[in-house]
């Protein structure tokens, strides 16, 4: 990849990767309407850890409350803290990881197409919508429970589909299951994080054992974009959350279904 390609390609995971807009379809979609080159799983890692670090940093000290308290409540034998949230963000991670073990292979070859991708785009944007307009409560992230959590867990296996998105399938679930709208999304920030660094760990164990060649540059100027687009993507979603809701990406991913239509249909 060239240098342009890289910054644009960086920006587009960074943005999309924690709004409800489906990372996975922007980034199928870029090569398919430029006739670029696949990124390839270099890149792919860059990006993931790019991302990776933006949430965690933007979370820190949310993320360190959540693991102290969990390994303190494994000495103590009951919840200590914050150490109930972040057991429920290890379960809520159990679904995708047994789904993306059976079914990668599967969805990125069968499912990887622009039909899927507008349909996912459209059901999950109408999902969405009902799910902030009337289904969101008062709960809090400490009412979530482990049936939540798994409940928004499948949510998350269910976006290793194109176009369904991970953060928008897990704020909709939240959001069904009655938490207002900064819990649902904390909690599908939170849960970003053990799934992106196992995608991260996959991809870096399929550059190891194929012996893949990396483009460093690529990967530094990809990950460096990525991280700086996602942080700043974190901040203004959560900033502007209570004033505009999840309507500007309800309206976007129909706009984006209805283009792809009229380009490729």
């Amino acid at each position: 990849m060239d240098f342009l390609q890289s910054i644009i390609l960086g920006i587009i995971q960074g943005i999309t990767e924690f709004l409800p807009i489906s990372s996975s379809a922007h980034l199928i979609l870029m090569p398919i309407l430029t006739g670029w080159e696949d990124q390839g799983v270099g890149f792919d890692l860059a990006v993931h850890v790019g991302t990776l670090l933006a949430v965690i940093l933007y979370f820190r000290k949310d993320v360190t409350e959540l693991f102290v308290d969990g390994l303190r409540s494994i000495a103590a034998r009951q919840h200590v803290g914050q150490s109930r949230l972040g057991w429920a963000v290890v379960v809520g991670t159990i679904p995708a990881c047994i789904a993306g073990i059976l079914l990668l292979d599967y969805i990125d070859t069968a499912l990887r197409a622009v039909g899927v991708i507008i349909t996912t785009t459209v059901v999950f944007a109408v999902l969405l919508a009902v799910a902030d307009r009337f289904a969101r409560g008062s709960r809090t992230l400490q009412d979530i429970g482990f049936k939540d959590a798994i409940i928004v867990g499948l949510a998350q296996a269910l976006a290793l589909i194109p176009g369904t998105s991970r953060s928008g399938a897990t704020i909709t679930a939240g959001l069904f299951l009655g938490l207002n709208r900064e819990s649902a999304s904390k909690f599908s920030f939170f849960m970003a994080i053990p799934i992106t660094a196992a995608a991260a760990l996959v991809k870096l164990l399929t550059i190891a054992s194929e012996s893949i060649a990396v483009d460093w540059l690529g990967f530094l100027v990809g990950g460096v974009v990525s991280f700086l687009t996602a942080i700043t993507a974190i901040h203004f979603f959560l900033k502007w959350l209570n004033a505009f809701g999840m309507w500007p990406y309800v309206i976007y991913r129909l706009v984006l279904a209805v283009v792809l239509y009229l380009l490729f249909f």
